[in-house]
């Protein structure tokens, strides 16, 4: 695992000087993400500089040392990632002389003996890279299928800026840094800014399982892409007609699991694995003990509030398969701790709560080892989010009341916003004893408005994955551009409800959500983390299954769960699920107040111009009080508050974004 930067200069020849200097800078500033070395290469007369911080997890020789560059010097790469298959691949590249073991130096000899997009599609692995053709003077930048490394790129001028991080990008002279209130508004709907767009303006994320490609010949342009594999079309083929037993589809599972965590456990650094007691946590280290000679290192942390802590779950677990466990009890002033951090850590804003969790687990973890397995995509690929079945449940029921009742519903929600609807419920609640006031709340009437004027499941889904289904009330400018999860032209129309909002999350919440929570959590404390179930096999053979074997009621996962009884007693995992957060509400009303009052105060909106001061302090004002749980908002307000304080942002941003 690594941290990436690169800048093509296309501009005046006098420019190019300053190249390696500025593609020194950018890597220095994602150093996190690679401790344990640091190169760059430019070359002037293209106008090109690569930039690379390493994190060694295999050949920790010289020799796997970045940027490399091919056998015949025609291409150069930097490589944040892992090719899990490339010792296979090596064996298919007879004749090959090689200078070291690394998975990066198999790439590229792949990439010289059967072309860029045939070479990628032969990976199986998790990455983000660039690559210059020396020859015909083209940069690739690629991402891998599922997203679970990340790529920003965009053009500043006449220069080409790409890096793992946007913090990378901020280092270029003159950095404009104009906030994008489109994907601002997007944030506040979603908690995360969803690909293709970054908060900044200008500066896009590359899309998973694609190939984007830029010419000298047409600077400025916005590349040529190419996509090698999309989850949406493998959701789109559907389940198999294939009829054969239940068990021996568990039986090629088990099989097609242990090649892949197989595969996963590779590295020539200490590794180990998250264990929260779950179902997919728990899967993963029993495959992994099965095919281990020694105790597997497993990580877990506690709390001392009871709603929160899984801890004794994953104990247990441990102890069934004899790993070497360890767990860390962190109580709610460790956790606050953590908060200060999080612009740091996740440097465009980001609000998925877990985010304080995950970065303890990811630190403990990172004081025994240097690589760390989690059951990452489980809920996703084997429907185990409760919110599927609701979801389901609620269209059906709603589906039944005329369309023209619920566009006027939506039309009235709509017109009134979040923020509105408090106002007109404050007369309410003065007649009204308080023990009811939280359902005469903004946010409750809000929400359930919009979810019974959603014309189809589209409008449906998109409202159930909705922090607020009206983010631009709460902003000056707001708008909502063009994005996967809006509309029904993005919408997968497949068999049933459920499917189709699990393949939604697989190319939206997933990517943009799960993984980046993860992945800039660990990469925080260099800690690199893989994830078993987003083998682009297990994702396809996961596609293929009937509905009872993935999603059926009541909890979904079916074959996980009949799998794990391998493994583990069903008596150690078979409770209810338990979510991987803190209890932000609470917090903002007490220990967080302070710290939350200074962000939101009215003239600090005021002044930065971007947020509706009004409606802002009007939820701020109903949280505290107690008449309704406004934390979800208010969160992902704080968040951007936090992140924005953090920037040193251009002078004319506001209004130029808001043109």
């Amino acid at each position: 695992m690594c941290g990436i930067a690169g800048l093509w200069c296309q501009g005046p020849s006098r420019a190019r000087n300053a190249i390696e200097s500025v593609v020194e800078r950018m890597a220095c500033a994602i150093a996190h993400r690679g401790p344990d070395g640091q190169g760059v290469w430019f070359d002037q007369h293209a106008g090109i500089g690569l930039g690379h911080r390493r994190l060694a997890v295999i050949d920790l020789t010289p020799e796997g040392s970045q940027p490399m560059w091919s056998a015949s010097g025609r291409y150069v790469t930097v490589f944040n990632g892992e090719i899990y298959n490339f010792e296979e691949m090596r064996r298919d590249l007879s004749g090959q002389a090689w200078r070291g073991h690394s998975d990066t130096e198999v790439l590229l000899a792949a990439i010289e003996r059967w072309g860029m997009a045939d070479a990628v599609r032969r990976t199986v692995g998790m990455y983000a890279l660039a690559i210059f053709d020396r020859r015909e003077h083209r940069l690739h930048l690629v991402r891998d299928r599922l997203g679970e490394k990340p790529l920003y790129y965009g053009w500043i001028g006449s220069d080409l800026v790409f890096a793992s991080e946007l913090k990378a990008l901020e280092q270029y002279p003159g950095w404009p840094g104009e906030i994008d209130r489109g994907a601002l508004t997007l944030f506040l709907r979603y908690n995360y800014v969803p690909a293709p767009h970054s908060i900044f303006r200008g500066i896009g994320k590359l899309v998973p399982g694609t190939i984007l490609s830029f010419d000298a010949n047409a600077p400025g342009a916005p590349g040529q892409v190419y996509t090698y594999w999309s989850a949406a079309n493998v959701a789109r083929a559907g389940a198999s007609d294939r009829a054969i037993p239940d068990a021996q589809i568990v039986d090629e599972f088990d099989e097609l699991l242990s090649t892949t965590i197989r595969r996963q456990m590779i590295a020539d650094v200490p590794l180990g694995a998250f264990l929260s007691g779950g179902i997919d946590s728990s899967l993963v280290v029993g495959v992994m003990q099965k095919l281990s000679s020694q105790p597997v290192k497993t990580f877990t942390i506690g709390f001392h509030e009871r709603s929160f802590d899984e801890a004794p779950h994953a104990r247990a677990v441990a102890k069934h398969l004899g790993t070497d466990h360890t767990e860390l009890y962190v109580s709610a002033a460790d956790a606050l701790a953590v908060i200060p951090k999080l612009p740091l850590i996740y440097d465009e804003p980001f609000a998925d709560s877990s985010q304080v969790p995950t970065y303890l687990v990811a630190e403990l973890a990172r004081r025994h080892v240097t690589v760390s397995l989690s059951g990452d995509g489980g809920d996703e690929l084997f429907g185990g989010y409760s919110r599927y079945f609701l979801g389901e449940d609620k269209w059906n029921a709603l589906s039944s009341v005329p369309r023209l009742a619920r566009l006027l519903a939506g039309t009235a929600a709509r017109l009134a916003g979040n923020s509105r609807w408090s106002g007109a419920l404050s007369y309410a609640r003065r007649a009204t004893p308080p023990r009811y006031h939280r359902f005469l709340s903004g946010y409750r009437l809000g929400k359930a408005a919009a979810l019974f004027a959603a014309s189809d499941r589209a409008a449906m889904y998109q409202s159930v994955m909705s922090h607020t289904d009206y983010p631009a009330s709460f902003l000056l400018g707001g708008f909502e551009p063009a994005h996967t999860l809006a509309g029904s032209t993005q919408w997968p129309d497949l068999d049933d409800f459920i499917h189709e909002m699990m393949s939604m999350d697989l190319v939206s919440y997933l990517p943009d959500d799960i993984l980046v929570k993860v992945d800039r959590a660990a990469m925080a404390v260099s800690l690199e983390t893989r994830a078993p179930f987003l083998d682009h096999g297990i994702v396809e053979f996961a596609w293929q299954l009937p509905k009872r074997m993935r999603a059926a009621r009541p909890g979904g996962k079916h074959i996980l769960r009949v799998l794990l009884q391998r493994y583990v007693p069903k008596s150690l995992f078979e409770r209810p699920k338990m979510g991987f957060g803190v209890p932000i509400a609470d917090w903002l009303r007490g220990p967080l107040r302070a710290w939350a009052d200074a962000l939101l105060t009215g003239r600090r909106l005021e002044e930065e111009r971007l947020f509706n001061a009004q409606a802002v302090r009007a939820v701020w004002s109903e949280h505290l009080f107690g008449d309704a749980d406004w934390s979800a908002v208010l969160w992902n307000v704080l968040m951007f508050q936090a992140w924005h304080e953090s920037k040193t942002v251009h002078p004319g941003a506001h209004d130029h974004a808001a043109a």
